[in-house]
């Protein structure tokens, strides 16, 4: 009859193996991408929408004239906000999907705060809807989709909604309390 192994020889033997098994992979990774025997052509994206995600292609700063300590800014012109801290320091930025209507240069507070889901002017369920200011008859505010989507085109309608993807809507959301300036830069 074979001699029967203890516990502790097993597990050593597996683990001797498991480590083999990492040490070969990792010396794979180190010398790169093998080359391939047939060359391929990169396929388009099958995630393509007809309303694709702002991306973000390198941070941006915090545009010159936007004020000091803690802030949020809004730029028209890069359709870009910024979240500032009281040290001048940009915690988060992020792109954005503006209204029709766009709100003058200046500072204003954000003033009402709207959690709960609603329809937005352009038909879309929103929520977290932060308004802080009103042009040319029409509330200007941050909102974003409740389902992540970006909004549709306003078909000539008079849209205030300035509208964030969802992570970048809810950190808004935390950030700007009641009374919080907003910065609009050109």
């Amino acid at each position: 009859m074979p001699a029967r192994l203890p516990s502790w020889a097993w597990v050593s033997g597996l683990t001797v193996g498991a480590i083999a098994a990492v040490t070969v992979l990792a010396v794979q990774a180190d010398q790169g991408p093998q080359p391939t025997a047939v060359a391929t052509k990169p396929k388009p994206s099958a995630s393509a929408d007809a309303h694709p995600t702002p991306k973000e292609t390198a941070p941006a700063p915090v545009p010159e004239g936007s004020g000091t300590g803690r802030r949020v800014v809004y730029s028209v012109g890069e359709d870009r906000v910024w979240l500032v801290d009281a040290s001048d320091a940009t915690r988060r930025s992020f792109k954005v999907w503006p209204g029709t209507v766009d709100p003058d240069p200046g500072k204003y507070s954000v003033g009402t705060r709207r959690q709960d889901p609603t329809t937005g002017s352009d038909g879309v369920r929103v929520e977290q809807i932060m308004y802080f200011t009103q042009e040319d008859g029409v509330w200007v505010a941050f909102s974003n989709a409740v389902d992540g989507s970006s909004p549709p085109p306003a078909d000539g309608a008079k849209t205030g909604g300035i509208r964030l993807p969802k992570a970048d809507g809810d950190a808004l959301w935390d950030f700007g309390t009641s009374g919080t300036t907003v910065t609009v830069v050109s």
